[in-house]
């Protein structure tokens, strides 16, 4: 028995891994090059598993994963409603400040699993396409980091920042990828560094964005995500 769980728990250690940064990237990657974009509710549906057996590997180190759930719920909902209320202000949104405040206390699993959701549940009102497991990608990949991030992020308003900075750039860098692909229909350095110039506007928007939005919701989100974990372990 010791054994079997020994080895249940280098399994998820490994699936930690490999899902996020390879099989996710390879599925997204896949549909987008192999397609031509036209599968892309299957690669959205593929995603959505796999960031939902992601979300699973962590029970093992927090039992309460129903609780886990219902809260990743709550914050995806939250996050789809800021996207709303925002819509028309191009570059403003606090989706990316709700991920990673999401991870920051519950983990880089549950941080994944919301980014994932809100691309894509927020994408039945703005519109679904081949450019939704991307975004799916994008938004969850920067949750994850900011569970792995989540002590140093928690201390210190500077770092906080500079993370949300960060990940406007990263999600322009990786969202870039797929309007190369889109318009090229296959990758190319020259059109890629010449789309990342085109967009540097809507990314420095959205990094302020960040900043403004992880400032303001840290704080008063992060307490009451606290207390629910400190009270049921979550």
């Amino acid at each position: 028995m010791k054994l079997l769980l020994i080895r249940s728990a280098r399994l998820r250690k490994i699936l930690g891994i490999v899902l996020p940064f390879v099989a996710i990237p390879a599925v997204v990657l896949c549909f987008a090059l192999l397609s031509s974009g036209d599968n892309y509710a299957l690669a959205s549906l593929l995603v959505t598993l796999l960031a939902l057996v992601l979300f699973s590997c962590g029970f093992e180190r927090r039992k309460t994963g129903t609780r886990r759930m219902i809260l990743v719920a709550v914050m995806t909902a939250l996050s789809v409603v800021g996207r709303f209320v925002f819509m028309a202000i191009p570059g403003f949104k606090p989706i990316t400040a709700l991920v990673v405040i999401t991870a920051m206390y519950l983990g880089g699993e549950a941080g994944f699993l919301t980014g994932a959701l809100s691309a894509l549940i927020s994408n039945f009102y703005f519109g679904q396409g081949p450019w939704t497991p991307f975004q799916m990608l994008s938004w969850g990949l920067l949750g994850l980091l900011a569970g792995f991030l989540a002590r140093p992020l928690k201390h210190s308003r500077i770092l906080l920042s500079l993370y949300g900075v960060f990940a406007g750039v990263a999600y322009s860098f990786i969202m870039d990828v797929w309007t190369v692909l889109w318009y090229n229909g296959g990758f190319n350095p020259a059109l890629y560094v010449s789309a990342l110039g085109t967009a540097l506007p809507y990314t420095i928007a959205y990094a302020v964005s960040n900043v403004i939005f992880l400032n303001l919701l840290a704080r008063p989100f992060g307490e009451k995500l606290e207390r629910v974990r400190i009270k049921y372990g979550c």
